[in-house]
């Protein structure tokens, strides 16, 4: 069942690359007494996740923070070493955080998971945006198509903001 607004955000752990190497956050250390707005890619390094998903939200993240937004957060379904990386890659520094979600646990505990099989990439998460308030979800942006990036861009989420 897919979360919806008004619902609190399921327990769940995460993976995230530290200057010491892989560590962990918990659900309720990344989203209580915050404003958070967590996105999800189906791919770290994959076309549109690594062209304009990701990008867009490194770019827009000072207007995001000036909003009230406390923590900006990018969910993939990749193990910690490749969101290093790919932070490393594209820049994010401290502007968003990237969250590992090596199982899809997380991804499926929202209901919003992807089966991209099809493409050889097993259970991932599907293309959404949610902005969560001290852990209930006040908005969720959802994708029509994994290759979209319009609901849930940094730029619909700052213009609903």
């Amino acid at each position: 069942m897919t979360i919806k607004v008004g619902e609190k955000m399921p327990e769940g752990a995460f993976g995230v690359m530290t200057a010491e190497g892989p560590g962990g956050v918990t659900s309720d250390e990344l989203f209580k007494g915050k404003k958070v707005v967590l996105f999800a890619v189906p791919g770290a390094f994959t076309p549109a996740c690594s062209a304009k998903h990701l990008p867009g939200f490194i770019e827009n993240a000072d207007a995001l923070k000036g909003k009230g937004v406390d923590t900006i957060a990018c969910l993939s379904v990749n193990d910690v070493f490749v969101m290093g990386a790919w932070a490393k890659d594209q820049g994010a520094g401290d502007k968003v955080t990237l969250l590992a979600d090596g199982n899809a646990a997380y991804a499926q505990a929202l209901g919003l998971e992807l089966d991209a099989s099809g493409f050889g990439m097993g259970t991932r998460a599907s293309r959404f945006a949610i902005v969560v308030d001290d852990g209930v979800v006040s908005q969720l942006h959802c994708e029509a198509a994994a290759s979209d990036v319009k609901e849930s861009s940094a730029e619909n989420i700052l213009s609903n903001l």
